[in-house]
């Protein structure tokens, strides 16, 4: 059998896969092709046991997918071999690692500059002067919401004063420190 009249018969050995889930020509199919996805995934990189993992798949595949095989726009082995390609990239994917990532916890923390210090210090000294200038009542729900972090509804029953009041002390307390502290670089 010549070359155009074989790819003609794969092509119509798919098709009767499709319309008729024939298993003699799916046999045919499998008969010829296997051995030959095979060997071309061998030749692009695969061990034998992949290679023929794949090779197997990509039968598996030919007989589920038979239905959208269109002979009138690639042949019968392009269809393969484009099925055999494309469950080799998937398994390659599926089996690259990607590199570690650092882990954070692992990498120690390069010690703060003297200035970096210095400034924090001069920050946390200038946030706790201006926290105690602010109304006591002021102070006391924000040392609650932050220090303590405790919710609103905690503050409200700790202060004994209603949600909406608890909210206004948190509110007025924060734009008062950020006032104050708006110079601050």
């Amino acid at each position: 059998m010549n070359a155009p009249c074989e790819a003609r018969s794969h092509a119509a050995l798919i098709v009767a896969i499709a319309q008729h889930r024939d298993r003699d020509a799916f046999a045919r199919v499998f008969e010829h092709f296997a051995p030959l996805v095979k060997a071309y995934l061998q030749r692009t990189g695969s061990s034998p046991a992949l290679a023929e993992e794949t090779a197997q798949e990509t039968m598996l595949a030919v007989w589920r997918k038979a239905g959208l095989y269109d002979p009138s726009r690639a042949g019968a082995a392009a269809w393969v071999f484009a099925i055999a390609r494309n469950l080799r990239i998937d398994a390659l994917r599926r089996t690259r690692v990607a590199p570690p990532e650092p882990d954070p916890v692992d990498a120690p923390a390069p010690p703060p500059l003297a200035d970096a210090l210095l400034a924090a210090r001069r920050r946390a000294l200038r946030l706790r002067a201006a926290i105690a200038a602010l109304p006591p009542e002021q102070s006391q729900a924000l040392h609650l919401a932050f220090f303590e972090e405790r919710t609103h509804g905690e503050i409200e029953a700790a202060l004994g004063v209603p949600l909406g009041t608890v909210k206004s002390r948190l509110r007025l307390a924060i734009t008062r420190l950020r006032g104050m502290l708006k110079d601050d670089p």
